[in-house]
């Protein structure tokens, strides 16, 4: 069967993604997936904003992937002495409207969490106070996100009209930021080799900067200040 045989039959050229379908459980999403259509309906209808949370993460070496090649000849990409650290991003996406984000060397911990989210919070208060409307987080279980000392905030939030949806554990799927994060690595960030963590870096903000002017949402970066 030839190439175009096989699209007509209803397949296509794709890459194979990781699942976590074997430990899910299925009724626990079934239901937070009600309560969450709930959120998205009350967020079209201007009653909340809406963002999606998560984190992703760089590496100086860009995995192989396919693409196109002149016939005999194969597409090399030169490896970088080292792998080094890696860059992380952690983002709040509010579709079709804003993308939020920071970037960390390595990775985030509670208390980079907590200082993100005071931002966040602080906003939603202005927001609240502006035009009554709340603002709901959604974002996985992950680890940094339960500890005590992150918990210790949450009233505070809420004081602010910050609120927190957690989804099951392994339903990434639900999570409307994971396609963009998908879309990044695979379109602005893939093929590229990077010497430091640096040039990693000024790659990943440009093509946060890249989806934005295509999305035409808007963009903000959020700085820590150096202590």
């Amino acid at each position: 069967m030839g190439f175009t045989q096989f699209c007509k039959k209803g397949f296509r050229w794709k890459r194979t993604r990781h699942s976590q379908q074997t430990q899910q459980n299925l009724e626990q999403q079934r239901l937070k997936q009600a309560d969450l259509d709930i959120l998205e309906l009350a967020a079209q209808e201007g009653h909340i904003d809406l963002k999606y949370l998560d984190e992703a993460g760089f590496c100086l070496f860009s995995p192989v992937s396919y693409s196109y090649s002149r016939i005999k000849q194969q597409k090399c990409l030169e490896q970088v002495p080292t792998r080094g650290h890696r860059i992380s991003i952690l983002g709040l996406w509010q579709p079709e409207q804003q993308f939020e984000y920071t970037l960390a060397q390595g990775g985030f911990d509670g208390k980079s969490y907590i200082t993100v989210m005071n931002s966040i919070a602080q906003k939603a208060g202005l927001t609240l106070e502006q035009t009554g409307r709340l603002a709901v987080v959604v974002q996985d279980n992950g680890s940094i996100y339960n500890r005590e000392i992150v918990q210790q905030q949450w009233q505070r939030w809420q004081q602010q009209g910050l609120f927190l949806f957690f989804l099951p554990l392994y339903s990434a799927q639900m999570n409307r930021i994971e396609d963009q994060w998908h879309q990044l690595e695979t379109h602005e960030i893939a093929g590229q080799m990077f010497e430091d963590e640096y040039d990693l870096a000024m790659a990943v903000i440009r093509g946060m900067e890249i989806r934005s002017k295509k999305g035409k949402y808007s963009l903000e970066r959020f700085k820590f200040n150096s202590t």
